[in-house]
C-alpha cells in the first residue's frame, strides 16, 4: 500500500463514524453511504488548503447530513411524498453532536461493522460492504483487491445495500442474545480479509493491502471490545503472522518457506505486541479458535531457529483446535506437526486418513504436505511427483514456482 498522508488517514478513521451517525439517525444506508462519500471528497479537496477544522467529525457529519437531505428530498419529490418531507427534522437539528461524545462515536462504528456483517448477507457481500463502508475503500480498490471486474463488485455492493434496505435491519447494537453470532461473523469477515491479503504473493504493489486494512479494523474492534478474548486472539494472530511477511518472499518474488526464512527480518514489534495480547488473554480460561491459532503462530515466531521449533506443543495445540472445529486444513497442519515432532511416518498415517475427506481432494496443500513428508523419508521420486501434482493444483504463480523448485532440487 502506498503511504497515505495524514488527511487521508484521518478521513479513513472518521468515515465509519460519520456513516454510522447518519444511518443511526436517518436510516437509508445506501443514500447515507453516498452522502458520506461526497463529504469525504469535499474534505479531501478543502482541508489541505483550508486546514483541518477544529472538529473534523462534526464537519463531516454536517456536510454529509446536508448532502443526505438533498438526496432524500430528491427521492421524496420523485415519489410525491411531500407529507413525509414535512415531518423531517429541521435542518438546524442536523448538526453533529458534541465532539466529546466518544462513547457514541465508538458505538456507531461498532454497530456499522455489525450491520455490514449481518448474517442475512453472503460472506462475499459482508466483506465487500465492510471494506466499502468501514474501511473506506472505493469500489475500484475493492474490485482490484479481489481480482474481479469493477462492475461485478459494484453489483455485489449494490445487492448488499439493497438487502439491508429490504430486510429492514435496524441500526442498533445487537441484543445480548444476538451478539455472539454477530460478533463471530464480524471476526470471520475480518479474518477472511486478512487471509485474502496474506495469501496473495505476486504483484503486491498492484493490490490494495488487505492485510493492513484487516489489522486496522481488528484493532478498532479490540479497542471497542477490549475484554473480548477472541477479538484479542484474532488481533494477535494477525500480528504474529504478518510479522514474518518481510522474509516471506525473496527479491525475485520466490516464496521462501518458514524454515528457510531470515528470522532477522521478522518484525519484533509485532511479535511483542501479539505475544503480549496472548499473555493477557489466555489466563482468562475462555479459549477460542483464534487464540489457539495465535498461540501456534507465537511458538513459530519465538523459536530462535527452525530446528528449535516446539513441534510437540504445536501438535498439541492443533489437537485442541480440532476439538473446536472440524476443519480439514487444521487436520492437515496437525499431521505435519506430528511428522515434525514424532517422525514422518506418524504424519503420513494421518494424511492417509485425511485423503478420504473430499473437502481436500483437489487442494494443493494436501499434495504439498505429502511431498514434504515423502522427502523426509528419502523417497525423492515420490516427493518430486507429488510436488509437481501440487503445483498443477494451485492457481498462485508464487506457489507454483516454489513447489517446482522443491521438485527440481531433489537428487536423483
Amino acid at each position: 500500500m502506498s503511504p497515505r498522508n495524514p488527511t487521508e488517514d484521518l478521513l479513513r478513521t472518521l468515515a465509519p463514524q460519520v456513516l454510522g451517525a447518519l444511518v443511526r439517525r436517518y436510516g437509508h444506508f445506501d443514500l447515507a453511504e453516498e452522502a458520506v462519500q461526497e463529504a469525504l471528497l469535499a474534505a479531501a479537496t478543502r482541508w489541505p488548503s483550508d486546514g483541518v477544522p477544529d472538529s473534523p467529525r462534526s464537519w463531516l457529519i454536517t456536510v454529509a447530513s446536508r448532502q443526505l437531505t438533498d438526496l432524500l428530498r430528491s427521492e421524496q419529490a420523485r415519489r410525491r411524498r411531500e407529507d413525509r418531507v414535512a415531518r423531517w427534522t429541521p435542518p438546524e437539528q442536523w448538526l453533529s453532536p458534541p465532539a466529546d461524545r466518544t462513547a457514541r462515536e465508538s458505538d456507531d462504528t461498532l454497530v456499522l461493522l455489525f450491520l455490514c456483517c449481518h448474517p442475512s448477507l453472503s460472506p462475499a457481500s459482508q466483506i465487500a460492504l465492510t471494506l466499502r463502508a468501514v474501511a473506506g475503500l472505493d469500489t475500484r480498490q475493492i474490485a482490484r483487491a479481489f481480482l474481479v471486474p469493477e462492475a461485478t463488485m459494484t453489483r455485489r455492493i449494490s445487492r448488499a445495500k439493497q438487502s439491508i434496505r429490504a430486510s429492514g435491519i435496524p441500526f442498533r447494537p445487537p441484543t445480548p442474545d444476538e451478539r455472539g453470532e454477530r460478533l463471530s461473523s464480524v471476526l470471520h469477515v475480518l479474518y477472511l480479509i486478512f487471509t485474502e491479503g496474506y495469501r496473495e504473493l505476486s504483484d503486491p504493489a498492484d493490490r490494495t493491502d488487505l492485510v493492513a486494512e484487516a489489522i486496522r479494523l481488528t484493532r478498532l474492534v479490540h479497542r471497542l471490545l477490549p475484554e473480548d478474548a477472541e477479538v484479542a486472539g484474532l488481533l494477535a494472530l494477525m500480528l504474529l503472522t504478518d510479522a514474518r511477511r518481510p522474509a516471506r518472499v525473496g527479491p525475485d518474488g520466490t516464496l521462501i518457506p518458514m524454515a528457510d526464512q531470515d528470522r532477522g527480518l521478522w518484525r519484533p514489534d509485532q511479535i511483542a505486541e501479539g505475544t503480549a495480547l496472548l499473555e493477557a488473554t489466555l489466563p482468562r480460561g475462555d479459549v477460542g479458535p483464534y487464540q489457539i491459532q495465535a498461540a501456534i503462530a507465537a511458538l513459530h515466531d519465538q523459536a530462535p531457529a527452525a530446528e528449535k521449533t516446539d513441534w510437540a506443543q504445536i501438535a498439541a495445540l492443533y489437537e485442541v483446535l480440532m476439538r473446536l472445529s472440524d476443519n480439514p486444513v487444521v487436520r492437515l497442519n496437525h499431521a505435519v506437526a506430528m511428522a515434525m515432532s514424532r517422525g514422518a511416518e506418524a504424519g503420513i498415517e494421518l494424511l492417509d486418513r485425511l485423503e478420504l475427506d473430499q473437502r481436500l481432494t483437489d487442494d494443493h496443500r494436501l499434495y504439498a504436505a505429502r511431498a514434504h513428508l515423502a522427502e523426509m523419508t528419502g523417497d525423492h521420486a515420490r516427493a518430486r511427483e507429488l510436488y509437481e501434482v501440487a503445483a498443477r493444483r494451485t492457481t498462485s504463480l508464487a506457489h507454483q514456482r516454489h513447489l517446482r523448485s522443491r521438485a527440481a532440487r531433489l537428487p536423483g
